[in-house]
């Protein structure tokens, strides 16, 4: 998803954990001290759970949680969210996902993975996929004290990058007295005024080719994409994808190219479409029970729109959460 920022706003870029990362701002002077916060709140987030660095909190507690051991703040907040969103979603969204990830393949950041080719197989066959039980239901947190059962890895990939968003774009705000908008990827969270009244301008957009369009978002709230398109990798000689459905620990077969949700926070709209790609067509039910507008592209490219987001080619959408 591609972010337009208007042309009396500043804006950086730089790679972050295999995507782009972009912060903007309404006042260029602030731009050099809100790339320090964000770099200070994304290394925290790191240091805590990347399961792709052997110093990180989650690598150095794993195997050693059944237990209990304390851990962070900021491990124990992004612990808090991920059970909560595993249980708002009925399990969909599962932070107990990193041994089944690293058995297949995905062991290190996608960047350094093999790539598909030409001749790849696109694997979404569930045949090979043994059920298995829920495994967020065997994690607690008490206080800071994690419960973690040996046999257990943590993924906290499908949550703590949108609460990073809405960490670095909230703290950004309220320290340089400026709107900021921060996209990590496809998660992408607003604080502050905008410099046009009508908010943030953002082109919803996964790859190029697919179909296109462009939403203005009110100041404050944000917008998630998740993608089936994005972080593949090659294992076995099949063609993988990172969103899986946790109750067959295989990757999701791909119904939706990609979903996108506008919520108040951007971890909520992250869970929404995460959720929305493990359910597949299901989802198209579970989602209009809210209240979040959601726009969804299917395999073949069919754009299908909920809770009040326009009809394309519309030029914008503002939505305010009630309440």
């Amino acid at each position: 998803m591609n972010t337009t920022a208007m042309t009396r706003e500043a804006v950086v870029d730089w790679p972050l954990w295999s995507t782009t990362a972009r912060i903007v701002v309404t006042d260029a002077m602030a731009l050099p001290r809100a790339r320090q916060i964000a770099d200070r709140i994304l290394l925290d987030v790191e240091m805590a759970c990347s399961r792709f660095r052997p110093d990180s909190e989650v690598s150095r507690i794993a195997g050693r949680a059944a237990d209990g051991v304390e851990v962070s703040d900021m491990l124990a907040a992004l612990v808090e969210r991920a059970l909560l969103a595993a249980r708002d979603t009925q399990g969909d969204v599962d932070p107990t996902l990193g041994g089944v990830l690293d058995a297949l393949g995905y062991d290190r950041e996608v960047r350094l993975l093999p790539h598909p080719q030409h001749g790849d197989e696109a694997s979404y066959s569930v045949s090979v996929a043994m059920p298995r039980d829920p495994g967020w239901k065997r994690v607690s947190l008490v206080g800071r004290t994690l419960f973690v059962p040996d046999d257990l890895r943590l993924d906290l990939g499908a949550t703590a990058k949108a609460i990073a968003a809405d960490l670095c774009a909230r703290a950004i705000s309220d320290e340089l007295h400026v709107g900021a908008l921060v996209a990590l990827g496809g998660d992408i969270s607003t604080a502050g005024p905008s410099r046009d009244a009508r908010g943030w301008t953002i082109t919803v957009q996964d790859l190029p080719g697919d179909p296109a369009t462009t939403i203005t978002l009110a100041d404050g709230f944000a917008v998630a994409t998740s993608s089936t398109q994005k972080r593949r990798w090659v294992h076995d000689g099949r063609q993988l994808q990172h969103i899986l459905d946790p109750r067959l620990g295989f990757p999701s077969p791909p119904v939706w190219r990609s979903v996108t949700v506008a919520a108040h926070n951007c971890y909520r709209a992250n869970v929404l479409t995460t959720s929305a790609i493990v359910r597949g067509r299901r989802a198209l039910e579970w989602l209009a029970r809210g209240d979040e507008p959601a726009r969804l592209v299917d395999t073949h490219g069919n754009v299908v729109h909920l809770n009040g987001w326009p009809e394309e080619p519309a030029p914008e959408i503002e939505w305010r959460h009630a309440g």
